[in-house]
């Protein structure tokens, strides 16, 4: 497989910080970006300054109330006016009815700029791609897929994800792009935004809503009206490991991608389904993060020219799992070659500043694995799931074995 791979990054990035003890940390990027380069696995040429999205294109997905008010709560706090019961008149501002202020998503200082930007290298990155510049563009910082239409969630202000597929189907009418979501959180702002559009198709493999923020992503939310049939939920137990997953994702993503033969497609890939991540139930390790994104630039290459937009999302071991996952989705997609051993430039620099003993290797120690007492549980009802999801997705017509398609793309 060929296509020239881009990242997007800018220092500028870690200005999308909530607070210095929020789960969502920003320095997670630097972390990742150092190893890459420690890994050898990254050229000055790889590298592209991402640009702040413009007002009317937020607009593409966002409210305009909501965009304003974004903005606003960015000002100054002596210039601010709160106020409990909503906007009222004059400059009163209720942040918690747009979703902000919560625990979750609270207000930060250049709140607006930094949200700008995150979507403004999602857009870009998009851009590039569909011009012809490259054929796949990567940004880590992008991926906020629980931000709505007139409201932040989950960590997440401005949906860059929903905000470059908006561009792309107002820009190209006759685009069909296919969003694939491995967070360990279900993708709802990004379903919910594109539920009767079926032009847009939505997958979403993540842990059971049944213990975990936003607590959507049942297999029976298909989409509606002429989307109905192109929003796929994979909900995974919890405590679910690599050998289910991955058997989930291949048995789902790959038929779907391969039927609906997208234009483009979006690949976020949050690493929070990680056993050490401390947000989430599922125990996987980093073997998901190649496979999952070794399966995506193969089918980007098998059915949409090689078009190709990763995103992040979330990963909250931002020392232990969230540089090497990521460092292992680049190589995958860049197609560079790696070391199994992690960088000791990278280990010697950072050690000091993490509170765990930092990874030597890029995969996990088996070893080092929990141990799961209902494993053979689980498995059965993860194939119970992908099997009454495949029935229910009426378009996909099956007319070979799910593993004689999966076969059909080295697998």
């Amino acid at each position: 497989m060929g296509g020239k791979a881009v990242a997007m990054y800018s220092p500028a990035y870690s200005q999308y910080t909530f607070s210095p003890d929020h789960p969502f940390q920003p320095k997670r990027l630097d972390l990742t970006m150092e190893l890459i380069n420690e890994m050898n696995l990254l050229l000055l040429e790889d590298l592209t300054d991402p640009v702040p999205a413009l007002r009317e294109e937020l607009l593409l997905t966002h409210h305009v109330d909501f965009i304003d008010v974004v903005r606003r709560l960015s000002q100054p706090e002596e210039e601010m006016i709160y106020d409990r019961s909503g906007m009222g008149a004059g400059e009163a501002i209720s942040p918690q009815k747009f979703g902000l202020g919560s625990e979750d998503t609270p207000v930060f200082p250049r709140m607006y700029e930094a949200a700008r930007m995150v979507v403004g290298g999602t857009l870009k990155a998009a851009q590039l791609i569909v011009t012809g510049i490259v054929s796949h563009a990567v940004n880590f910082a992008g991926g906020l897929h629980h931000a709505q239409h007139a409201k932040a969630a989950g960590f997440c202000v401005f949906n860059d994800a929903a905000v470059a597929i908006s561009y792309l189907r107002k820009n190209y009418p006759d685009m069909k792009i296919a969003y694939v979501d491995i967070d360990a959180h279900h993708g709802d702002g990004v379903q919910q935004l594109f539920y009767s559009d079926p032009q847009v198709l939505t997958i979403s493999i993540h842990e059971t809503g049944r213990y975990l923020f936003p607590g959507t992503g049942k297999i029976k939310e298909l989409g509606e009206g002429m989307g109905y049939g192109y929003s796929v939920n994979v909900p995974l137990e919890a405590f679910t490991e690599d050998d289910s997953w991955m058997t989930s994702f291949d048995r789902v993503v790959i038929p779907c991608i391969q039927q609906f033969r997208p234009d483009l497609i979006v690949f976020q890939a949050g690493c929070d389904a990680h056993y050490l991540d401390p947000l989430t139930h599922l125990s996987c390790t980093t073997q998901i993060y190649s496979h999952a994104s070794r399966v995506m630039h193969k089918l980007a290459h098998q059915v949409a020219g090689g078009k190709l937009l990763v995103l992040g999302g979330g990963g909250y071991d931002i020392w232990r799992v969230v540089p090497r996952a990521w460092t292992l989705v680049w190589a995958e997609i860049a197609g560079r070659s790696y070391e199994e051993q992690v960088a000791e430039n990278w280990i010697e620099k950072f050690q000091g500043d993490s509170p765990y003993p930092l990874p030597r290797l890029m995969s996990d120690k088996i070893d080092d694995l929990p141990k799961i007492p209902r494993r053979q549980v689980i498995e059965e009802k993860n194939e119970i799931i992908v099997e009454q999801l495949l029935s229910e997705i009426c378009w996909l017509k099956r007319k070979r074995k799910t593993t004689d398609i999966i076969m059909n793309i080295g697998y």
